[in-house]
């Protein structure tokens, strides 16, 4: 094994040694102290602790050209930034923006509140105009900083973003989570992460390079944006954005789940598994993140109309309920006899149940859902209809004449053209799948939302449903949640539950938790069928 430094995946300096027990003691011996990362085979330590290092090792081990540069970077620190009241007044929140708009008060407050942070999540409820706000307070560094604008964002919001930085008369360099960049500019840069909950799950590549980019040495400030910093109601999903914008609580993983996350050892397989995927502590978790993340309802910011949730249960006839029985036991034969074969895992059944009848119920959601749409199109209203599956959107869609379809098969300026054909009224229908509708657009012409079912987590079914509750909305928003079964049931139980947690880290509630594993639920539905 060589001897060397390097610059890590998430921006940390790896020292990379075969064992030596002087060696070692030294590396024990550095602070701030380092920690050993088994699986990647080298100790890692802060930036912060590069001249500790240099003294200890005494040039034995040759630097890495792209760590090297850092380290020369942080030899070379970007002047202090002016005092926070002087950064309000460039940013001028209170101001018309060049195309006539004004900012609403909460994203007045919003701005203010970002220039008083290096490093935050904006967390405001779905429609609120978190890219306004982020792009305004991005300005007051620009003007005064000379900061470069980096934005990473899905693909689908990039001409959202392009067209509001347009309308500030902003350059900013925009990036998808699919290939984030590897530096930043030497003049100093303010990065903005948009859906930010893209990089929930530390052990993806995007979630390390955006940990990495966040440590860059010409970062200015780091604000990421999303309406469900928890999604799934779990808060090992909010490490990464805290250690993103450097949150104390950040400092050490192991830790952290500890507190937070029901962390503890199992036997698995012949081996011990860290698990950490519980939660609990959610109060303490709300008081300690609070400075750094600020999340507003609409009913905190907007007189919006209220938005009212309407249960429309489907009852199958008995030759249909034998004909649903039949597919199902269908597929339960096909994944067994899979399993058999070693194809998949066969303690991953519960979870192919589950999903085998979510499709199954979709199609047979579909006469309801067609019945529906029907009546309140003959009310002269505008719907959108929403689903987790292509083939129901598609189904759907070949009913009715001129309905605008949204699914990933659309390219991002397709996708566009269907949302601004629906909003200028050429079509009252539009049918989208979750993954592609229920991110970044304005629907707010809608007056009716239809679920056809519900995504795994309350973050997902809260977006889709504010696509049409937000701004510029003239009524009341009426959600239609179709439910079949047992298996809607369950899922809306799930989110029932997910959002329990969620409320806790986002507003302290205090309130008591009862949890059911999703595979027991589905264990105990199999045992009754």
């Amino acid at each position: 094994m060589r001897c060397l430094l390097r610059l890590g995946a998430t921006g940390q300096i790896e020292v990379v040694s075969p064992f030596d027990p002087v060696t070692q003691a030294q590396l024990r011996a550095i602070r701030p102290r380092g920690f050993w990362e088994t699986r990647r085979g080298c100790w890692q330590f802060p930036l912060e602790s590069a001249p500790a290092l240099e003294q200890a090792l005494a040039g034995r081990f040759p630097v890495e050209p792209e760590l090297a540069e850092w380290l020369a970077w942080m030899q070379q620190p970007l002047p202090p930034l002016p005092l926070h009241r002087r950064l309000v007044a460039a940013a001028d929140p209170q101001g018309p923006l060049p195309d006539g708009r004004s900012l609403f008060a909460h994203q007045r407050t919003g701005v203010r509140w970002l220039l008083a942070r290096r490093g935050a999540v904006l967390a405001d409820a779905m429609g609120l105009g978190k890219t306004l706000t982020a792009l305004v307070a991005a300005r007051a560094m620009v003007r005064l900083a000379d900061c470069r604008i980096v934005v990473v964002a899905p693909v689908g919001l990039h001409l959202h973003w392009r067209r509001e930085a347009a309308a500030l008369g902003l350059a900013i360099e925009l990036h998808s989570w699919a290939k984030l960049p590897r530096a930043l500019p030497p003049a100093g840069t303010v990065l903005i992460a948009d859906e930010a909950h893209y990089a929930q799950n530390g052990s993806t590549g995007r979630s390390q390079a955006l940990v990495r980019l966040a440590r860059h040495p010409r970062l200015r400030a780091i604000w990421l944006l999303t309406g469900t910093p928890m999604k799934n109601g779990r808060p090992a999903q909010l490490f990464p954005l805290l250690a993103a914008i450097g949150h104390p609580l950040a400092a050490d993983q192991r830790t952290f789940e500890d507190l937070f996350c029901q962390g503890h050892w199992r036997e698995q397989g012949g081996r011990r598994v860290w698990q950490a995927n519980g939660a609990t502590r959610l109060d303490d978790l709300h008081r300690l993140t609070r400075p750094l993340l600020l999340h507003r309802s609409k009913t905190d910011c907007l007189d919006l109309p209220p938005k009212q949730r309407r249960l429309l249960v489907v009852e199958l006839a008995e030759a249909e309920g034998d004909g649903f029985q039949h597919r199902l036991q269908i597929k339960v034969d096909d994944y067994r006899r899979r399993a058999a074969l070693g194809e998949v895992r066969r303690e991953a059944e519960v979870l192919a149940v589950l999903t085998a009848l979510r499709q199954i119920g979709s199609d047979y959601k579909l006469p309801a859902a067609q019945e529906l749409v029907s009546l309140l199109l003959g009310q002269g209203e505008s719907v959108v209809v929403f689903t987790a599956f292509v083939a129901t959107a598609q189904h759907l869609a070949e009913q009715f004449d001129q309905a605008c379809l949204l699914t990933g098969a659309l390219a991002p300026a397709q996708r566009q053209q269907q949302v601004d054909r629906f909003q200028r009224g050429d079509s009252p229908l539009l049918i989208a799948t979750y993954g592609t509708g229920g991110l970044g657009f304005t629907l707010h012409r809608a007056r009716h939302v239809v679920l056809m079912e519900r995504p795994w987590t309350p973050g997902d079914t809260e977006q889709a449903e504010d696509r049409c509750h937000r701004i510029g909305m003239g009524a009341c928003l009426t959600s239609h949640w179709l439910q079949l079964g047992v298996a809607d049931q369950l899922v809306d139980g799930l989110i029932e539950s997910k959002a329990g947690r969620i409320a806790l880290l986002l507003h302290g509630q205090e309130r008591s938790l009862r949890r059911r594993s999703l595979p027991a639920m589905v264990r105990e539905l199999m045992g009754e069928w």
